[in-house]
């Protein structure tokens, strides 16, 4: 690939033009609003000049609900050797374009499962979609050189192809995305009105709960509107959940011990269902997730001592396999849980001690 058109100049667009610009491939962008596609330029994305002849791929990167009209357009006007989009819906859009009586083979839906809570040009990376899946529907109606030219828009932004049929993926992403999403928010609106102490004692697990609630919601309207049936369906069984765990806790207030009982094997049946669940969530860099050891350490809230932190597990031979910070309220100072495994949690906290360092049980 030597050429590619960037229609829509948001994080994802602007990332992947980043990622393929950085590679040697001469990036043209559009977005309907200049002022963004002339800030992504800015940022070393490519140029906003539009391409005097065909290019080799055009990558749509629009909202759900305007992708097939986008991609019409472009097809049309034969602005390139191969199409594809980057949408987070796959089967609405391509329904739209064989509606619409276009050739087909020249396109194939794709779908990076990368993102930010931020959104727009300046929100954009090249790096964003390393190592991360990117989801690719091709058809046996594709032609095996767009294929090909997405495999290397794929290779280029250092992601991991992954071949769906396209109703799939749109069932998966309900699943891991869009549903997690709603549900976080539903937590989140509970703060709203919440009272100032009872939202003081928020801790790590309430930020991790409802991390992806600050989100854009008109970005969100628009992908659940591409997506709807799926997420309803698995939101109508959480809901059936929450009215199961609502009876048990319900239960556990009553005098009847034999109601305590039962309203105790409801809630523990529940939290069991959680942890089999959480299991299935894959590790570092895809592989089985793995039990890890925490290491906490207690830290001020000033430069540089995360990177002494990560100095001195180096000397002491230590892997660090993830980190969280915890912050302390109304202290300048901080916990931080340092994942190693279970092996080495022992060496670590000897090693950080005779360093100097204050480590939490």
């Amino acid at each position: 690939m030597r050429t590619a058109l960037v229609i829509g100049t948001g994080l994802i667009g602007t990332s992947a033009a980043l990622a393929l610009a950085s590679r040697g491939v001469a990036v043209h962008l559009a977005d309907h609003d200049p002022a963004q596609a002339h800030t992504a330029a800015a940022l070393g994305a490519g140029t906003d000049a539009a391409p005097e002849g065909p290019v080799d791929l055009c990558v749509v990167a629009v909202p759900p609900s305007y992708v097939a009209a986008t991609l019409a357009d472009v097809m049309r006007r034969s602005v390139a050797r191969g199409y594809l989009d980057v949408a987070s819906v796959k089967g609405g859009p391509r329904r739209e374009l064989e509606e619409l009586g276009l050739d087909l083979t020249p396109y194939i839906g794709t779908h990076p499962m990368s993102g930010r809570e931020r959104s727009g040009p300046l929100a954009a990376t090249a790096d964003l979609f390393e190592g991360r899946p990117w989801v690719l529907t091709p058809t046996r109606d594709t032609d095996t050189e767009v294929l090909n030219l997405a495999l290397e828009l794929v290779a280029l932004c250092r992601a991991v192809p992954v071949v769906m049929e396209a109703d799939a993926h749109d069932r998966a992403v309900a699943l891991v995305s869009h549903m997690p999403h709603l549900v976080s928010s539903m937590v989140a609106a509970r703060l709203e009105h919440a009272e100032e102490t009872a939202v003081r004692l928020c801790g790590q697990g309430i930020r991790d709960v409802t991390r992806i609630a600050g989100s854009d919601p008109r970005m969100w309207i628009d992908i659940l509107s591409a997506n709807p049936g799926p997420v309803a369906d698995l939101l109508s069984a959480v809901a059936a959940d929450l009215d199961e765990t609502v009876t048990a806790l319900r239960a556990l207030q009553s005098a009847d011990e034999a109601k305590r009982s039962e309203g105790a094997a409801g809630v523990e049946g529940m939290l069991r269902r959680g942890n089999a669940g959480r299991t299935r969530v894959p590790g570092k860099h895809g592989a089985a997730p793995a039990a890890y050891e925490i290491v906490a350490v207690l830290i001020d809230d000033k430069a540089g001592q995360l990177a002494r932190i990560f100095a001195d597990a180096d000397l002491a031979g230590v892997n660090i396999e993830d980190v969280r910070i915890e912050h302390a309220t109304g202290q300048q100072a901080g916990l931080v849980q340092l994942m190693v495994e279970p092996t080495a949690a022992a060496v670590l906290s000897t090693a950080l001690r005779e360093r100097g360092w204050s480590i939490r049980r």
